[in-house]
């Protein structure tokens, strides 16, 4: 995704290798019974000969890593009676809902890796170059569409605590800086939650971007803002950082959060944190997919609210995921917002459509303290309204309104 990523042929080979190293050894989520306490799953785990990689408590469970062609620390985790079950932890690219490593988990080949390398490249030649600032103050078109500044003299988010889950935000980006309040490094917590990639930005800016007359405004831009990085510069990450970026959110008593990402399949692990967190009272507002067909996950799991795209023109946009599981509809087309490097860029996606969701969660939440997701969801669907010609299956409840919504 980042502009200056142009491979030469050795950068390729280089991350070739590098690729088949990190494919020499294998990641899985092992979920114990509930009662097993943290030392003894730690110590089972040990046991068996898998390499602890990290804990993931709320969810009963540790991520071991053992050597691709070493099955044994698997099957004797299996067979263990505090086991409940063993569930896969791939690398896959979370912003394309593309699986790196194929549909069935399966290791990549070299030419599959050189396939992957050629798309990236591709995207990177396709997406529109970071922009200079607007001359003063611009509202991008899907804020207006929402009618947030309408709502803003009942609402502006404050003190809402919102995470966005993804590849971390600019931190000095002056649209944001001040009203990011903290965050966490799920990839590498001896780095921080700085955005290498571009798209976490441009959903925070979405959420959040300042009033302040200068670049573009945010639908909520008064809240306490979040980063939490599970996603690299590629957009790519294992279900284990995503989950554990899930369940930061919980253990820091945020109000939303924010998943502009997908898979194409999910694991019982990664439904499991987003119960974990609908049980905490965390509002998860997660992007439908960009594949055209079914929803991904998390935002097909119960509990997650999912976030259709439209267009300029109020119609389903061609590449939005679709089905019984989608909530909502908001505008993910030509979405203008901040971007890594402090500047701006315009960009599509559902990933797009949810920040805008977010955002007026975030309103709606400042003048309802307390409201479950059960509430939210309630609440968000009463203040929409169907666009005409879209059917259910691609817009759910329709088009929110924040003026509706707070009123």
């Amino acid at each position: 995704m980042a502009k200056d990523f142009k491979l030469t042929g050795l950068l390729a080979l280089s991350l070739l290798l590098i690729d088949s190293a990190a494919s020499a050894f294998e990641r899985r989520i092992v979920v114990f019974q509930p009662g097993t306490s943290p030392a003894q799953r730690v110590a089972l785990a040990k046991a068996a000969g898998g390499i602890i990689v990290r804990e993931l408590p709320l969810i009963d469970a540790v991520v071991i890593e053992h050597p691709t062609m070493l099955s044994i620390p698997e099957s004797r985790l299996r067979a263990l009676a505090e086991v409940k079950r063993v569930d896969p932890d791939p690398q896959i690219n979370w912003l394309t809902m593309a699986d790196a490593r194929g549909a069935d988990f399966a290791p990549a080949s070299a030419g599959e890796i050189m396939k992957s390398i050629e798309a990236i490249r591709k995207r990177a030649a396709d997406e529109p170059l970071p922009t200079a600032p607007p001359a003063g103050q611009e509202t991008p078109w899907g804020i207006a569409r929402v009618e947030a500044p309408a709502a803003w003299t009942a609402s502006r988010g404050q003190g809402v605590r919102l995470v966005v889950i993804d590849t971390g935000i600019d931190l000095t980006h002056p649209e944001l800086a001040g009203i990011i309040k903290g965050g966490w490094n799920a990839i590498s917590t001896s780095s921080t939650f700085n955005d290498d990639n571009g798209h976490g930005t441009h959903c925070s800016g979405t959420i959040a971007a300042k009033d302040d007359d200068q670049g573009v405004v945010g639908v909520a831009p008064q809240i306490d803002l979040y980063g939490v990085k599970v996603l690299d510069r590629n957009g790519s990450g294992t279900f284990d950082d995503v989950i554990a970026g899930m369940l930061w959110a919980v253990e820091n008593k945020m109000e939303v959060a924010s998943m502009s990402l997908g898979a194409g399949q999910g694991n019982q692990s990664l439904a499991d944190a987003v119960e974990a967190m609908r049980k905490s009272g965390v509002i998860l507002i997660a992007a439908a997919g960009n594949s055209g067909g079914s929803v991904g996950y998390p935002a097909a799991y119960p509990g997650a609210i999912a976030v259709a795209a439209s267009d300029l023109k109020d119609k389903l946009a061609s590449f939005s995921s679709r089905g019984p599981s989608v909530a909502i509809i908001a505008p993910g087309v030509a979405v203008k917002s901040t971007y890594m490097g402090g500047g701006y860029n315009t960009l599509s996606g559902t990933s797009m459509a949810t920040p805008h969701v977010a955002g007026l969660t975030a309103l709606y939440v400042a003048t309802h303290k307390g409201a479950t997701p059960a509430l939210a969801l309630a609440a968000l669907q009463a203040a929409s309204t169907k666009l005409e010609g879209v059917p259910d299956i691609g817009q759910g409840a329709g088009l929110p309104s924040a003026v509706k919504l707070i009123r």
